[in-house]
């Protein structure tokens, strides 16, 4: 059996970083990518969940509207909700593998594809380092420093 997921998408909000009580680290965000069908363009959001040091690097490295590729598997879940005692089926993506899909110097993640952060923008700072196109903060890392 071959259960194999391939998505290029954007994240639709900043990746939660939580531990699991072995102290693994997890990553979870929502992914939104395009399906076309029949000519038409429809958005697909998939939540994605990733372990480990991996989880540690998107956390740090990503944020909303940042381009990423996802390899990974699908899975299901049951769960009866709490609040109406209702049983949930929820679907979802485990990744093995995130590649961040944008140049390190392009931290302007999506600026040039239609994407518009939710924060209005202030001018940039004259400086080699890369600004947060949110914050107008200059980031503190050189491209070199990048774990990618």
């Amino acid at each position: 059996m071959i259960n194999s997921v391939v998505l290029v998408g954007r994240l639709t909000r900043d990746p939660e970083l939580r531990s699991t009580n072995g102290g693994m680290s997890v990553a979870s965000f929502t992914l939104a990518s395009d399906d076309r069908r029949g000519g038409q363009k429809t958005t697909v959001f998939m939540p994605v969940s990733v372990f480990g040091k991996q989880a540690d690097v998107v956390a740090k490295f990503t944020r909303k509207g940042v381009l990423v590729g996802v390899t990974g598997r699908l899975t299901q879940r049951k769960y009866v909700r709490r609040t109406d005692n209702v049983e949930v089926t929820s679907t979802e993506i485990v990744a093995e593998r995130i590649d961040l899909m944008e140049p390190k110097s392009g931290t302007d993640a999506g600026m040039d594809s239609g994407y518009q952060p939710d924060v209005p923008q202030r001018s940039a700072p004259v400086s080699n380092q890369a600004a947060d196109p949110v914050s107008g903060n200059v980031d503190p890392l050189l491209e070199d420093d990048l774990p990618f």
